[in-house]
């Protein structure tokens, strides 16, 4: 919201505080401010001049030769290219020697053999933004309007182009300050001046209004208010030189008076207007319905729009006229023989005006507004406002009486607040007294019962409805530079919870281990369960979907890490990565699993990936057995997987404590590799983090270092090609008693001389007694037992080492 400081100046009288503590005061009251500066800066040196002849040049069809009065005994000739210019233009002009705001010299120079002592200015060359050029100057010398400034005058002075303005951020919830008078109310509070408000007063009526229109709401839930006035005898021409300078200041373009007066009245009440010409509204009728579904709409701009249902739409008897609450339509606009207008001033309801606005791509000023919503209490005034600036310009005839349609008035929402409460909230020490004057000045009826006040806010405050709302009035009104700094009264410690701490380990340890740490997108493509080959009837497809998504790529929420991390291995290797070890720690949202609410399942998932030399099946089982140690979860089992079409089916293992899934991983399958354009061997684990957490124990106990030596056997036997290494560990660590401290496996052969259809492995057996030193007849016994449960069992029989 850009707020002209002189324009301010006519509701509040600041003109004794600096722009500096303007701003300060505030921003320490609660408003943002982005940026403060001046329109038109460093305009030296151009002055007022008026054209007294022009004529063609001699050697040009497209330069004329003027000559210009500007203030000296004697006319200046300045030759220019221009064709806007006539005879007794007032028009800024800079003379030789004389410098333009972005730092181009003027000089006297030749243009064609004819002499030329100045140059004739534009509104653009001046430091004009081209957005707020009036639309009579757009394309040309900037000609002036007659204000009774004479020749030779200085052009800034004389025009008080230069001006103070800041632009502020007005948040969501205050459309209240998408005004001057809101800002202005802000203002009075914040230094205590009094707020004037615009008199409104229309001097001389004619005839009657329901001579003219008729108005009839055939959807109240989305039009609350609809007032019309109307305005004959209109002169459409070009606005003052005064509301020209406001408009443009404030970042809007002047075009012609009426429309000038409809934008003019909208930034000073915040509410939007629209002017039609009435000969176009057939059957002096004003329907407001929404449109049929299918049906097209020429708006303002000149487009053909298809509404919907939904749609709100302005009608006359035979057609629509306008698009409520966003534009009017090209069939009833005002034109240069417009002699009667209808003023529309409406409060349409802010959901159907941003739904309307979002189907059709088309955002305006007024669609801004009554989206965040608009004061339906202020239409009549805006609409008497519009028409009393009407008849101050000589643009009109005002007709006498209004057509208001109001079917339910809107009531302001009455709170109880509890003096006590905000100061305990705030930490400060007010007294009733004091927070009834801070509110009060803010436009608030507050009526004060001991340490309860009753407050009843102007319609225009949307966002004040509950006690808090009120607490933060009185925080930013009492300065938020004037609120005591205090420390906590308690010993505060932070501690991060149980989640966050397993999750912090969880990284910690795998970047301990060499792997980076990425971050994917939770919004993916469908196709992406389809690259790594997911079942048609698994949980994995059933998609949270997004309802408007950027595109396909990101039109679902992940339910797998994988295609992310495979994505990310891809990108790697084809900018010649050679090897790439990554994870990462992130959601995904399970469709088919519903929480209590009925919504989707959010969990995390730890994924791993990996490529390159170095990388294979048992590093990353290395990866996963050093994380889960990491976490104090032992005894995993690891179960071979063959039926998971995403991974290898010869190298790819599930891991489980306690029965419990944890994940999977292993080599990806080659049909998934090339979906990727991948190296020929990339290996992935996915783990659930919500089991890691649960199965963590970070406890640690400590046992003394053991007094006495272990004695050490190693086996080879020779199994079935098929049997896992987890189920010989079981049957090994069950037969071996208490003596068998560790046994783990520490090689796999295959090839001759094992026959066919059969495998060697090899385990390492660790016998320790904590009390004594073992001999070798003590550890015979255990011994035994292990071979002859893996014969009785596997059937394994034991190689020579």
């Amino acid at each position: 919201m850009l707020v002209p400081i002189r324009w301010l100046n006519e509701y509040v009288d600041l003109k004794d505080v600096s722009l500096q503590e303007y701003c300060d005061k505030m921003i320490m009251s609660g408003s943002n401010i982005e940026e403060a500066f001046k329109v038109m800066p460093g305009i030296e040196g151009i002055v007022l001049g008026r054209v007294l002849s022009i004529k063609k040049h001699p050697d040009a069809d497209k330069l004329f030769i003027c000559q210009v009065h500007v203030g000296m005994d004697k006319p200046v000739q300045i030759v220019t290219g221009a064709t806007n210019v006539t005879e007794g233009s007032l028009l800024p002009v800079i003379l030789d020697g004389g410098v333009l705001p972005d730092g181009r010299k003027i000089t006297k120079g030749e243009l064609r053999g004819v002499e030329s002592f100045g140059m004739l200015c534009s509104a653009g060359e001046l430091g004009c933004e081209d957005k707020v050029v009036p639309v009579a100057v757009k394309d040309g010398i900037w000609i002036l309007q007659d204000i009774g400034a004479n020749a030779g005058q200085d052009f800034a002075k004389a025009y008080e182009v230069e001006e103070d303005v800041v632009d502020f951020e007005i948040t969501p919830n205050r459309p209240d300050c998408l005004c001057m008078l809101g800002m202005a109310r802000e203002a009075s509070a914040v230094f205590g001046r009094e707020l004037q408000y615009p008199d409104v007063k229309i001097e001389n009526e004619v005839d009657d209004v329901k001579n003219y229109i008729d108005v009839e709401i055939k959807r109240p839930d989305l039009c609350k208010r609809y007032v019309a006035r109307v305005v004959k005898d209109v002169k459409v021409e070009q606005s003052p030189w005064w509301m020209q300078k406001r408009l443009m200041a404030a970042g809007v373009r002047p075009i012609n008076n009426i429309v000038d007066i409809t934008n003019y009245v909208m930034l000073e009440y915040g509410t939007p207007l629209h002017a039609f010409d009435i000969k176009m509204v057939e059957g002096g009728k004003i329907i407001v319905d929404t449109a049929k579904d299918g049906q097209k709409f020429v708006t303002l701009d000149g487009t053909e729009r298809t509404l919907d249902a939904d749609s709100l739409l302005i009608n006359d008897a035979v057609k629509g006229v306008a698009l409520a609450g966003i534009m009017g339509g090209l069939n009833s606009e005002i034109e240069d023989d417009t002699e009667t207008i209808l003023i529309e001033a409406a409060c349409f309801d802010p959901d159907g005006t941003r739904r309307t606005s979002k189907k059709l791509g088309l955002r305006t000023e007024a669609s801004s507004r009554f989206e965040k919503g608009v004061d339906g209490n202020l239409c009549r005034t805006a609409a008497d406002r519009v028409c009393q600036l009407v008849e101050q310009l000589g643009a009109g005839t005002v007709v006498a009486g209004a057509v208001d349609v109001y079917p339910e008035e809107i009531k302001p929402v009455t709170t109880k607040v509890r003096t006590k409460r905000v100061n305990d909230l705030l930490g400060i020490d007010l007294t009733t007294a004091e927070m009834k004057d801070i509110l009060e000045s803010l436009e608030i009826k507050v009526e004060a019962d001991g340490d309860v006040m009753t407050c009843t806010p102007s319609t225009v405050r949307f966002d004040l409805l509950e006690e808090i709302d009120y607490v933060e009035e009185v925080a930013r009104m009492f300065g938020y530079d004037n609120h005591p700094s205090t420390l906590p009264k308690d010993l505060q410690i932070a501690k991060k919870n149980p989640d966050r701490e397993i999750e912090d380990l969880v990284k910690e340890k795998l970047m301990g281990m060499g792997l980076d740490e990425i971050q994917t997108y939770s919004f993916v493509s469908p196709s992406g369960v389809d690259k790594i080959f997911i079942p048609e009837d698994s949980y994995k497809r059933d998609f949270v979907k997004i309802i408007n998504p950027l595109g396909e790529d990101t039109s679902v929420m992940r339910t797998t890490l994988i295609p992310n991390m495979l994505d990310v291995l891809e990108r790697n290797n084809a900018r010649f990565i050679d090897k790439v070890e990554a994870f990462e720690l992130g959601r995904i949202f399970l469709n088919a699993f519903k929480t209590d609410e009925g919504l989707p399942t959010e969990k995390k998932n730890v994924c791993i990936g990996m490529y390159g030399e170095g990388t294979d099946f048992y590093a990353l089982k290395g990866v996963v057995e050093s994380l889960l140690k990491e976490l104090g979860i032992g005894e995993a089992e690891y179960k071979a997987v063959r039926d998971n079409k995403t991974f290898h089916p010869g190298r790819c293992a599930a891991v489980y404590k306690g029965g419990e899934l944890i994940g999977e991983f292993g080599e990806m399958n080659a049909a998934v590799v090339d979906q990727y354009n991948l190296p020929e061997r990339v290996y992935v684990a996915e783990l659930d983090f919500e089991k890691l957490f649960e199965l963590s124990d970070l406890e640690i106990l400590y046992k003394p270092i053991p007094k006495y030596p272990a004695i050490e056997r190693d086996i080879a036997l020779l199994v079935k090609a098929d049997l896992e290494s987890g189920e010989i560990l079981k049957v090994i660590k069950a037969s071996g008693g208490k003596l068998l401290e560790n046994a783990e496996l520490f090689d796999v052969y295959r090839g001759a001389p094992i026959p066919p259809g059969m495998k060697s492995m090899a385990y390492a057996l660790r016998y320790r007694d904590p009390a004594k030193t073992l001999t070798d007849e003590e550890i015979a016994g255990p011994h035994e037992a292990i071979l002859k449960a893996l014969q009785e069992k596997f059937n394994a029989k034991l190689r020579e080492m």
